[in-house]
C-alpha cells in the first residue's frame, strides 16, 4: 500500500497562488490574455489562478499524453486535444502543473510557438529541476521541489489523488511499486 507525505498544504499553495496572480497581473496589465491549461493535472491549479486574475481572460485547454500509467515520461509526447481557440496574435500563458523532465513542455511551447502568439509565457505550480532533460524554465514557478513522486491538488498516479486539496509525495509500497 502506498504512503502519503504532506509536502505542501492547501493553506500553502493558496497564498503562494495568489503571489503568482500579482504577477502575472503586472505583467499583462490593460491586455486580454489567453490561458490555456495543460489537461488533466493542471485543471485545480488553472482554475485557482484565473479566478485571481484582473485581466479579461479567455481559458482554453490542451490535452498531451507522455506518460500513460507509469510514473516516468516515455519521451514521446502525443497531443490528444488541441487548443479550439485561435493563439495567433494573441498574450498566450500556458498553464502547466509540474515541469519534471521538461519534455512535453519544450514540446508543447515550440508547438504553440508556430501558431505564432504575439507572447507565450509559461506558469508551472511545481518545478523539478533535477529530473531535467531540456534546457526550460518557467516564467512563473510556484514552489521548486526535489526529486520525488508528488500527487494531489490536479496531480495523479494512475488518475488517482488529483482530488487531494494539498500535494503529498507518493511514497512506494514495499515492493517498490506504486
Amino acid at each position: 500500500m502506498e504512503r502519503l507525505e504532506v509536502l505542501m498544504p492547501e493553506a500553502v499553495i493558496q497564498a503562494r497562488i495568489g503571489e503568482l496572480a500579482a504577477k502575472i497581473n503586472h505583467d499583462y496589465a490593460g491586455k486580454e490574455l489567453l490561458v490555456v491549461g495543460i489537461l488533466r493535472g493542471a485543471f485545480i491549479f488553472l482554475a485557482d489562478l484565473v479566478r485571481r486574475l484582473e485581466m479579461p481572460v479567455v481559458v482554453d485547454f490542451v490535452a498531451v499524453s507522455s506518460y500513460g500509467q507509469a510514473t516516468r515520461s516515455s519521451g514521446v509526447v502525443r497531443i490528444l486535444k488541441d487548443v479550439d481557440e485561435s493563439v495567433t496574435g494573441r498574450q498566450l500563458l500556458l498553464v502547466e502543473d509540474i515541469v519534471d523532465s521538461g519534455l512535453t513542455l519544450k514540446y508543447l511551447s515550440e508547438y504553440l510557438r508556430a501558431k505564432q502568439p504575439a507572447d507565450l509565457r509559461v506558469c508551472t505550480l511545481l518545478d523539478k529541476p533535477d529530473r531535467r532533460q531540456v534546457d526550460i524554465k518557467p516564467d512563473y514557478n510556484g514552489f521548486t521541489i526535489p526529486d520525488h513522486y508528488v500527487v494531489g491538488y490536479g496531480l495523479d498516479c494512475g488518475q488517482h489523488y488529483r482530488n487531494l486539496p494539498g500535494i503529498y509525495i507518493l511514497h512506494p509500497d514495499q515492493d517498490g511499486g506504486l
